[in-house]
């Protein structure tokens, strides 16, 4: 094998050290297609090694004191941040993303949720009643479930959804489950958790629309709407993927856009003129692939990526796993284009006519993640963004959070919510107590 010599070899860190594995999954660079890392295929050994670490490590850091572990937090926010650049080029590596967009958006966002968090925690408050004629006083505490970062405070054990995932999620001293991925392994981990009572957080699918009006600001909206398709090759589990453009000005947006994403270059993940990458592996781009076939087979028009364009890459990446961004226009809502999650570079432009017929649209699919509305009418913005039954509605921008509040989705994109209150509420017990004087 061609690089044997400079395999990267990851361990599970459990109890605060590195452990080797037994067996080892081959790991593949994206943008070669070549084997780069070995990766531990972890079993019940691994996750009842990590439960008991962890069990120990519970006592010790659940008693100390916010402000000590706010200064853990903020202690690992700077050792990432030092580690920037590191950290950028492994997550390049990893996914296939550009090493700009690891660079400008992974890590750095990685240290503000350490930040945030280690503030939020020194200012939450607790509820206090009194009952006078009884001669009690009632209060909440909040008892902490899980744990943080002295040794087997994390635990981190590789391995598949079957074998490591399936030991995790049963073993009866995990009491809860935060998951982000595709809606069947959620039915396979509630399944698995409801024997226990586990509490879940599940952040799914998501087949979100943009809603254009005719009064929209197209010179802000192509831009945007070019990023919220096609960053990180689509694979967002907030990129936009049904594209509704009211008729008046449907062909306009449609030439426009076309430029636009004919300009988004794809490219090697170290170039940094790459405005994508590629997609994370062989298996996830042929799936990709096959919806736009099936698109094709149902009469839809592919006016620019897959199958129409020629893809431009060195020797070296012929064999990686690339795609070009695709737009397809002239299909049905019912299609499975406009249906399932494509999770990829591909998203379907078609025309609307009124503001009650695009809702009712975007509402028809079994996903309520995100959505964007476009419009420079104040009352329809906040008439829309009520109607339309999605978790998050930005409107004339994309993905712009605020980690104070909630975020997650409706229907089948999710159960729970993430957010400083949220999570709060999440990963805490809350615990009444009556004293009686």
């Amino acid at each position: 094998m061609a690089g044997t010599k400079t395999l990267l070899v990851l361990e599970n860190f459990i109890g605060g050290k590195f452990l080797p594995c037994n067996s080892y999954l081959d790991s593949y660079d994206p943008s070669t297609g070549e084997v780069y890392c070995r990766v531990p295929d972890s079993g019940k050994e691994e996750v009842e090694a990590a439960v008991e670490a962890a069990r120990a490590a519970f006592p010790g850091w659940s008693a100390r004191s916010p402000q000590e572990r706010s200064q853990v937090l903020h202690r690992l926010a700077d050792l990432l941040e030092q580690s920037l650049e590191e950290l950028a080029q492994a997550e390049s590596k990893d996914q296939g993303k550009t090493i700009t967009l690891a660079r400008t958006m992974d890590i750095p966002r990685s240290v503000q949720n350490f930040r945030f968090f280690a503030s939020s925690i020194l200012h939450h408050t607790s509820e206090c009643t009194q009952m006078d004629h009884m001669g009690c006083l009632h209060y909440t505490v909040r008892a902490p479930v899980g744990i943080g970062v002295p040794p087997g405070v994390v635990n981190i054990v590789f391995g598949t959804g079957p074998r490591v995932g399936e030991a995790l999620v049963s073993h009866p001293e995990v009491p809860l489950i935060s998951f982000t991925g595709s809606q069947p392994t959620a039915e396979r981990i509630t399944q698995l958790s409801a024997p226990h009572c586990k509490r879940l957080s599940l952040e799914l699918g998501g087949k979100n629309p943009a809603i254009i009006f005719e009064d929209a600001n197209l010179e802000e909206c192509i831009p945007t709407t070019v990023r919220s398709s096609f960053a990180n090759q689509g694979e967002i589990c907030l990129c936009t993927s049904r594209i509704f453009v009211q008729k008046s000005i449907y062909s306009e947006f449609l030439k426009r856009f076309l430029e636009a994403t004919r300009l988004w270059k794809v490219g090697i993940p170290s170039d940094p003129s790459a405005s994508m990458g590629a997609l994370i592996s062989k298996a996830h781009l042929e799936k990709v692939r096959s919806y736009i076939k099936k698109a094709r087979a149902e009469g839809a028009q592919i006016l620019c990526g897959e199958g129409v364009d020629k893809l431009s890459l060195p020797p070296r990446n012929q064999g990686g796993y690339f795609m070009l961004p695709t737009v397809i226009t002239d299909i049905k809502d019912e299609s499975c284009c406009m249906k399932e999650e494509i999770f990829g570079p591909v998203t379907c432009v078609v025309p609307f006519d009124s503001e009650e017929e695009v809702i009712k649209r975007a509402n028809s699919v079994k996903y309520g993640l995100a959505a964007t509305v476009w419009s420079s009418n104040v009352g329809r913005v906040h008439r829309v963004a009520k109607k339309l039954q999605s978790g998050l509605v930005w409107t004339n921008c994309w993905l712009i959070r605020e980690l104070n509040l909630p975020f997650g989705g409706m229907k089948s994109s999710g159960v729970g919510r993430e957010g400083a209150k949220d999570s709060y509420e999440f990963f805490t017990e809350v615990k009444t107590i009556t004293i009686k004087h």
